[in-house]
C-alpha cells in the first residue's frame, strides 16, 4: 500500500495501543499527546506490550525494536499535517473532539482519511453536511489484542473513504466490520450493555450472587460466543424454538433506561471497582492482577490461533 503514515491523537489506553498496532505493521506513527510526560509514559507502555508480544513469539526482538523506532511523539496537533491516516483517540469530550476535527480538516491533505476511535457517531463530530472524509473506526480495548474494528460512516462520508479505511485496517492486521447505519454505541457496545444491564438487574434484585452470574456466563454462552455469534447460535439452535422462547422470556427481561440505583450509590461512595478496591465485588478478597493476567493470556491465545488460521488459509 502507498499509505504508510498515521497520526494518532491521544496517548491513553486506546491511543497508545493503536500506535503500537500501526508501528508493528511498518507504518510511520506520529503519536500526539497533551504533555511530554504522558507521551513518555505511553511510549513505555508500548515498549512493555511489544516485549510481551516478543515473549510469546508474536514478534522478533528486531521487529520489537524496529516498531519502537517508527513512533515519533509530539504535543502539536499540527504535526498531523502530511500524514495519510489520522485516528482521534482523546477522552470523551465532545467539544474537544469537534475542535480537533475542525482543525484536521484545515491542516490535513485533501485525500487524508480522518477517523475517530470513540463510540460517538460521525454526525456528532462534524457539522451537518460536512465530513466527507471523516469515519468512525471504533477499536476495542486493548487494541493490540482485540482484532475487531467497527467502521461506520456519517451522512456525508463517501463510500471510497469507508473502503479505504477497511483496506488500511486489514493491512495492519485488524478485522474491520462495516456498520451500515449510524446507531449510538455501534454494535458491540449495544450487545455488551444489553447483557450487562440484565446481569446488573439480576444481581441488584437478589436473584443470584455476582459470582454465580459471572460463572453462568463464563461456562455457558461465554464458551459458545467465541465460535458462533448470537444470531448464528439462534439459527443453529433452531430459529422456531428460539423465537418461541423469546416470546415467553423477553417480556420479563430488564428494560429500564437507567442502571439499578444500588450502582449509583456504590459509585457515589467512591467504589469504582478494581481501581478502588471495591465495586460489585470486594476486590480486597480477590486477586485482580491474576484475573487480568489470565484474561490477557486468553486474548494472546486467540491471537496465536488467528495467526495459525490465516497461515493455513493462505494458498501456497
Amino acid at each position: 500500500m502507498a499509505t504508510q503514515s498515521v497520526a494518532v491523537i491521544g496517548n491513553g489506553i486506546i491511543g497508545h495501543g493503536i500506535a503500537e498496532v500501526f508501528a508493528k505493521a511498518d507504518w510511520r506513527v506520529t503519536l500526539i499527546g497533551r504533555s511530554a510526560k504522558s507521551l513518555d509514559a505511553a511510549t513505555a507502555k508500548i515498549g512493555e506490550s511489544l516485549a510481551m508480544f516478543a515473549s510469546h513469539g508474536l514478534v522478533s526482538e528486531e521487529e520489537r525494536l524496529t516498531a519502537l523506532s517508527r513512533i515519533t511523539t509530539t504535543t502539536e496537533l499540527d504535526d498531523a499535517k502530511g500524514v495519510d491516516f489520522v485516528i482521534e483517540a482523546v477522552p470523551e469530550d465532545m467539544a474537544l473532539k469537534r475542535a480537533i476535527f475542525e482543525r484536521l480538516e484545515a491542516i490535513c491533505s485533501a485525500d487524508a482519511v480522518l477517523a475517530s476511535s470513540s463510540g460517538h457517531l460521525v454526525s456528532e463530530l462534524v457539522e451537518s453536511g460536512k465530513g466527507k472524509r471523516v469515519v468512525a473506526a471504533h477499536f476495542w480495548y486493548p487494541p493490540q489484542l482485540i482484532p475487531l474494528v467497527e467502521v461506520c460512516g456519517g451522512p456525508a462520508t463517501t463510500p471510497a473513504v469507508l473502503a479505504r479505511t477497511c483496506e488500511i485496517l486489514k493491512a495492519v492486521g485488524k478485522e474491520p466490520v462495516v456498520i451500515d447505519k449510524e446507531v449510538p454505541g455501534f454494535i458491540g457496545n449495544r450487545i455488551q450493555f444489553a447483557a450487562l444491564r440484565e446481569a446488573w438487574s439480576l444481581w441488584a434484585s437478589g436473584v443470584a450472587s455476582a459470582e454465580a452470574i459471572d460463572a453462568v456466563v463464563r461456562n455457558s454462552i461465554g464458551r459458545r460466543l467465541g465460535v458462533t455469534g448470537p444470531l448464528e447460535s439462534a439459527d443453529v439452535g433452531g430459529l422456531d424454538t428460539m423465537v418461541a422462547f423469546a416470546r415467553f422470556l423477553q417480556p420479563s427481561l430488564d428494560a429500564k433506561p437507567l442502571p439499578p440505583p444500588v450502582l449509583d450509590r456504590l459509585v457515589a461512595e467512591g467504589h469504582r471497582g478494581l481501581p478502588s478496591g471495591r465495586g460489585v465485588y470486594d476486590w480486597s478478597r480477590r486477586d485482580g492482577a491474576s484475573l487480568l493476567a489470565a484474561r490477557r493470556e486468553e486474548l494472546i491465545r486467540w491471537l496465536k490461533a488467528d495467526r495459525v488460521s490465516r497461515r493455513s488459509s493462505t494458498p501456497s
